[in-house]
């Protein structure tokens, strides 16, 4: 039987969309969700705490933000542009694959001037190579400076890539919270939001318990948060990401496993990346490089027997994954009592446990 996209629609209130972080990462709310008993409990994150014990392994995205969006003009008409930098494509050309927007008016052969706002003298320049799609280009930056230069440049620049259904300006708080505690390696356009809920004191807290942390990177992408246009999700095609596992990260995790200790993906991001190096024996392998794995029902998960995540948009494939792992029916009661008790979704809203 074929897994329709309209299982997973739901009517979201838009009030219970977050526009803003809890004043504390680990006081947001968490619902618990029990896989065996379909029991559903009210916390506060921090009480995750009391879920696991000595020798159960949580696995984190370490994935760091970038300041993805630029606003610029283009030469000669000065006409105002944003550009999105989706990934980086060659480092020596300091090439990269971006989204423009207005589109329709960059050409091939184009520069693009791009200004801090508070000197009008610091200017970092791009010139357009290619057309890569009707909204995408390719563009050279044309800088003479040293790699860590240019990263400063794009620091200064760059403005923290919120989504865009936060419907509110950028400010200096997004700067610190739409990037996890333990962000390390630089390349994702959006934040493994599970990962938010984690202040440097809860993951002492659990290093005191004896829960281990075991780290994955999958820089995420834009095409995790795309529409799914199709009803059949076996014809979906997910955009590949970049991601990488450790072969410390590998021991950490089979050692739990063999040890039959609990393991926890930390959000979504981790889950896919994990699933996407499993071994003929059913344990986690050390790899690296591009995973395009949709996971929907029915689904055999061989790696994470829990899992945190946040609360998705209705037929997203966020959402899917969640229900493959929770069961359908189990997550589509859990959404309904979160729209009920007001649980705030999205990015910066509250958290799930499912276990």
């Amino acid at each position: 039987m074929r897994t329709k996209l309209s299982q997973f629609n739901f009517e979201l209130p838009p009030k219970l969309v977050a526009k803003y972080p809890t004043e504390n990462r680990d006081e947001s709310r968490l619902m618990v969700v029990h896989k065996d008993t379909g029991l559903i409990e009210h916390k506060m994150f921090k009480e995750v705490l009391e879920y696991f014990e000595d020798g159960d392994t949580f696995i984190h995205n370490d994935t760091k933000v970038f300041p993805a969006r630029l606003y610029g003009c283009k030469e000669k008409t000065g006409a105002k542009i944003e550009v999105f930098l989706l990934r980086e494509l060659n480092h020596e050309a300091r090439l990269w694959d971006v989204l423009v927007d207005p589109a329709r008016k960059i050409r091939v052969g184009n520069k693009l001037y791009f200004n801090d706002k508070d000197d009008e003298n610091e200017v970092l320049i791009a010139e357009v190579v290619d057309n890569t799609t009707s909204r995408g280009r390719t563009i050279r930056f044309l800088f003479e400076g040293t790699d860590d230069e240019f990263q400063e440049k794009l620091e200064e620049l760059g403005n923290t890539p919120l989504p865009k259904y936060l419907d509110r300006p950028v400010e200096d708080i997004d700067r610190e919270r739409y990037q996890t505690v333990y962000a390390k390696n630089m390349g994702a356009v959006a934040a493994p939001t599970a990962g938010l809920h984690f202040s440097e004191e809860l993951l002492k807290r659990l290093e005191l318990k004896g829960v281990d942390p075991a780290y994955v990177t999958l820089h995420v992408g834009l095409g995790t948060f795309r529409s799914i246009d199709v009803e059949d999700l076996s014809k979906h095609k997910m955009d590949a990401e970049y991601f990488k596992i450790a072969a410390e990260t590998a021991e950490i995790v089979n050692k739990a496993t063999a040890n039959k200790k609990r393991i926890c993906a930390i959000g979504t991001t981790s889950m896919r990346t994990i699933e996407s190096a499993v071994s003929a024996e059913s344990t986690l392998k050390a790899a690296e490089g591009w995973t395009n794995k949709f996971i929907y029902p029915p689904y055999q998960f061989s790696i994470a027997d829990s899992m945190i995540t946040n609360f998705h948009l209705p037929k997203s494939s966020l959402l899917i994954m969640v229900s493959a792992f929770g069961g359908a029916d189990l997550i589509k009661e859990a959404y309904a009592q979160a729209i009920k008790k007001k649980y705030r979704f999205f990015s910066y809203g509250d958290a799930m446990l499912i276990i």
